[in-house]
């Protein structure tokens, strides 16, 4: 419940807890119904002539439904000095009841209470997906130890463990497969549906479902800090946070609770002075309960809370309500290329060397550096040359390159936009002619050679900036590679607005310059990213493969491979925005018409609740069909073909 409202006796259980009970079991249900069976029976009974039995069954109801929300009411006004919707609730049944109204009183209790019950059961439910989400990760794990295998809790797991994952079951955390060949399922948590084959040396997900063959597993994280975790740590934040349109609703509501009061006293004194005392005292009751802000204060955390939930489920974690506002908004997409666009899987395709040095000298130079490296180019230089001497004195800069020293001589190795080729020009034109991306390696200050590295468009890129150009978005790709290979791959995305040459502080600049025309999302992977998304609208980081700090800089971090999915998750983000604006707008128009009929004397105490409390229903109802996350099944994606194109972002 919004603070603004003031009303709940105390905060709702945490994430962690248990599922909640059944409606026949849970007292925040059971209450409200049975206040509402009381009215309904004082009201069948007064229409039978029964005043007194009436009468006893009103007081019934009136105790049960105020019970869940005058003692959380009154205690906030004790001991936090706060005015909340709860404490208008109570000051217009007391005053009802001193007007012999008690009725009247019965209902606005009944109505208000049951409505309090289905927002905090709207809330548990939107928590639903997180706690589904942590329920993939087993309670047991089987380790090896000795030869040997033994089960242990899950929440014990610590990294470097070696786990035995048999067919049918889930990875209890991150790890590294160490043995063996399988297909997993890791569409819970990426929202990719396609199972993917991991054969040894290959990550697996903390959650995922072990296909046919039996893996041994070495941890890589432990069991109660994984990558599930994070996402349900994620999404918890953003769901305390609150986004604009939440932050607006809160700065009109607060002053309305007092604001409020002042009103419904001044009906009271003015009109006492100029007519019937009891009648506008009377109204004044009826305006305390026409005017307040509840349904304004629940409209977006609703509505937040639902949608963020569900995003998770397909694989978009958002970090907070205010970053769900803003994705929803998103006119303009920028994509980083490495790892983004491509699949980050990059091989050494050519390597050219000047007279001072062979091409086994030169690629063993260069790996004996990029092996302390955590760029995408570094895998493929140091897979080509494994057994390369040590490097001392490493030291790499993002969007410079590596630098380091073997054997007494200064080894440099990066872009030839930041280590002149020299003579090695003609060779460096030729492999970036060829689609490649080059990298350039000088010993003492000098170029020895280049190495020609291709990596592979995502087959599914094309599909996706297809879908973003039909929902009228514009598409950049920013990258710090040569303009000749940048463009090559950018045509074959379907992309025609290219920036190339890029280093980090270049990227982010060219996305506050996009930002300033409408609305723009970056999305990357890597540390060369990191500076892109922190200025962008909305940062979106590559979640499974990304580098910490792209994470950390990010708004969003998406948790799977397909770029498919950013589109689904943009047409989720619209329709939240929409049912937003919506429950904003209702809120607002019940406040505004309300009162004045209130003042009239067109709407009575009964009424007034009665229209009130729908309405809150209704806003409630309306919050949870963002839960409801529209994502499309993602077939197999068509081969790129020769689209085969790297960069380095150095």
């Amino acid at each position: 419940m919004s603070d603004a409202c003031g009303c709940c006796a105390g905060e709702r259980p945490d994430i962690d807890e248990p599922e909640d009970l059944p409606w026949w079991r849970d007292r925040e249900v059971l209450v409200p119904a049975a206040s509402g069976i009381a009215l309904g029976a004082g009201l069948l009974a007064e229409w039978t002539g029964a005043g007194l039995v009436a009468l006893g069954f009103f007081w019934v109801g009136l105790l049960l439904g105020g019970s869940t929300f005058v003692p959380g009411a009154l205690r906030r006004l004790m001991r936090e000095r706060r005015l909340g919707i709860g404490l208008l609730m109570t000051i217009s049944a007391t005053g009802a009841v001193l007007l012999g109204h008690v009725g009247e009183a019965a209902a606005l209790a009944f109505l208000y209470s049951i409505a309090e019950a289905l927002e905090e059961k709207a809330m548990d439910r939107a928590r639903a997906g997180l706690r589904a989400l942590l329920d993939l990760v087993p309670e047991t794990a089987t380790v090896v130890r000795d030869g040997a295998t033994a089960q242990i809790p899950a929440a014990d797991l610590r990294v470097g463990d070696l786990l035995l994952v048999r067919p049918g079951e889930r990875v209890a955390t991150d790890g590294v497969v160490r043995e063996g060949r399988s297909a997993l399922d890791a569409s819970a948590i990426t929202g990719e549906s396609i199972p993917v084959e991991v054969a040894a040396g290959e990550p697996v997900p903390a959650g995922a479902i072990n296909g046919s063959g039996s893996l041994r597993v070495e941890a890589t994280a432990a069991g109660t800090d994984n990558s599930l975790t994070t996402i349900v740590q994620l999404v918890q934040q953003a769901q305390a946070r609150k986004g604009a349109r939440a932050r607006l609703a809160d700065r009109i509501a607060r002053p309305l609770v007092p604001g409020v009061l002042v009103l419904a006293l001044a009906v009271a004194i003015i009109g006492s002075l100029f007519g019937d005392p009891q009648l506008w005292i009377t109204r004044a009751l009826v305006v305390l309960v026409a005017a307040s802000p509840c349904a304004l204060a629940i409209a977006v955390p609703v509505t937040v809370v639902s949608a963020v939930g569900a995003a998770s489920r397909f694989g978009v974690v958002i970090t907070s309500g205010a970053a769900f506002e803003r994705f929803g908004g998103i006119r303009h997409v920028a994509l980083d290329k490495t790892g983004t666009l491509t699949r980050n899987e990059p091989t050494v395709a050519r390597v050219v060397s000047g007279p001072s040095a062979s091409p086994h000298s030169v690629i063993s130079w260069a790996a004996s550096l990029e092996r302390h490296s955590t760029h995408p180019l570094a895998a493929a230089i140091t897979a080509a040359a494994p057994q390369g001497p040590a490097a001392h004195s490493v030291c790499e800069t993002a969007g410079e390159g590596i630098t380091g020293e073997l054997d007494g001589a200064a080894i440099a190795v990066g872009s030839p936009r930041r280590l002149a080729p020299g003579e090695l020009s003609p060779q460096v034109d030729e492999l970036e002619a060829e689609g490649m991306t080059v990298v350039v390696v000088h010993r003492d200050g000098a170029p020895v050679g280049a190495i020609g590295v291709r990596d592979e468009l995502r087959p599914e890129a094309a599909e996706a900036v297809a879908a973003l150009t039909e929902r009228g978005l514009g598409v950049t790709m920013l990258t710090g590679d040569n303009t000749r290979t940048a463009r090559a791959l950018a045509a074959a995305a379907g992309i025609d607005d290219v920036r190339a040459q890029l280093r980090p502080q270049d990227k982010a600049e060219a996305v506050t310059l996009l930002g300033r025309e409408r609305p723009t999302a970056m999305i990357g992977d890597g540390i060369n990213d990191a500076p892109a998304l922190g200025a962008a609208d909305v940062g979106i980081a590559m979640g499974a493969t990304g580098s910490d700090a792209a994470i950390e800089s990010a708004d969003i971090a998406f948790t799977g491979h397909d770029l498919r999915l950013i589109p689904q998750a943009l047409d989720h983000a619209r329709r939240g925005r929409r049912i937003i604006d919506q429950n904003v707008a209702l809120s607002i128009l019940l406040i505004a018409i309300l009162p004045p009929l209130a003042i009239a004397g067109v709407l009575g105490l009964a009424a007034v609740v009665f229209v009130h409390e729908a309405a809150e229903v209704v806003i409630i109802l309306n919050g949870l069909r963002a839960a409801r996350a529209r994502r499309s099944p993602l077939p197999a994606p068509a081969s790129p073909g020769s689209a085969r194109v790297p960069e380095p972002s150095r």
